[in-house]
């Protein structure tokens, strides 16, 4: 058998997320940089000058991490904002250029499949079925499908609004009733057609509600007051609607200012925080769960599982 370190790259809207492992899975790195990809995009739907420069400082401080850690075998992907951005191929074309790294832009029910199979790592093990939903800066997915190890998607949707580009369509960096109104009315017609289509009270009684991104994270992280934001300590945790409906009132109330300095939002996530917990409350709230389970395994994590089987069966 030939052992490779494994990585997993997962460019989304607001963040890029690298994942390192050996052939067992066993991790050996993690990181996440800010690169707020998709700022100042919705105006023109382009990425600006700024945008790609952070996006291709990322991948060149990814490029080292891969030669560090003599990685064989890495995937790429890029989501939503490359999706939508004029531009997103010249971006991806300028990153292999500059970087060497090759990034797979791959559709929503991609997006939506990888998610999920990472989710379900956390799944509660009773449960007959998973509803997975992943919010992300530019979209957000909410999947239904079987609870085991190579899941069946039942129904899937994808949204086109996620943190990052619905607080600048809604000016939605501060508290705003109004907007955020405007908001929800986008979002909620899709979980009802969601709802309905999946005939999802079929399966409820037998479903587990599964959160993704960073969102819930954050969230459990206040709901558990730990001295500090650690993604790994809330990965699994399961949460009730009405803790999380407590402390989204508590950010709600906030200033700017305040959630900049809060250990548990920081200066990067506070201007879109409005509005991910808007969408995020909004999903909850619709799809009718009294708890969900918030979960730092997502795309990166079914990634490395696929490389696995290729490189124990080399």
């Amino acid at each position: 058998m030939v052992k490779e370190n494994l990585a997993a790259i997962d460019l989304g809207t607001n963040a890029c997320r690298i994942m390192v492992t050996d052939c067992n899975g066993n991790l050996l790195y993690r990181d996440s940089i800010s690169t707020k990809l998709g700022a100042g995009m919705y105006a023109n739907m382009r990425f600006t000058d700024e945008a790609v420069t952070r996006g291709i400082n990322a991948f060149s401080e990814y490029a080292k991490i891969l030669k560090k850690y003599d990685v064989k075998k890495y995937r790429a992907v890029a989501t939503a904002s490359c999706r939508m951005a004029t531009n997103g191929m010249e971006f991806v074309k300028k990153v292999k250029d500059t970087t060497g790294i090759k990034i797979d832009v791959i559709d929503g029910a991609e997006e939506a499949y990888l998610n999920l199979k990472g989710a379900v790592l956390n799944a509660d093990k009773n449960a007959k079925y998973a509803l997975v939903y992943d919010l992300g800066g530019g979209s957000t997915e909410i999947t239904l499908a079987t609870n085991e190890k190579n899941p069946k998607i039942l129904h899937t949707v994808s949204i086109p609004w996620g943190a990052r580009n619905s607080a600048e369509a809604f000016d939605l960096i501060d508290f705003n009733e109004k907007n955020m109104q405007k908001l929800q009315a986008q979002i909620v017609p899709y979980i009802q057609k969601f709802i309905l289509h999946s005939e999802l009270e079929k399966y409820k009684d037998s479903c587990c509600l599964i959160a993704t991104s960073s969102t819930p994270l954050r969230l459990a992280s206040m709901i558990n007051q730990d001295e500090k934001y650690e993604r790994q300590k809330s990965d699994g945790a399961v949460l009730s609607c009405k803790d999380l409906d407590r402390v989204i009132n508590e950010i709600y109330k906030m200033s700017l200012s305040e959630r900049e300095n809060s250990k548990y939002i920081g200066k990067n996530r506070a201007p879109i925080i409005i509005s991910g917990c808007t969408i995020f409350k909004s999903i909850y709230d619709s799809l009718g769960f009294e708890i969900l389970t918030a979960s730092l395994k997502s795309a990166q994590d079914a990634i490395i599982k696929g490389f696995i089987k290729d490189v124990q069966t080399y």
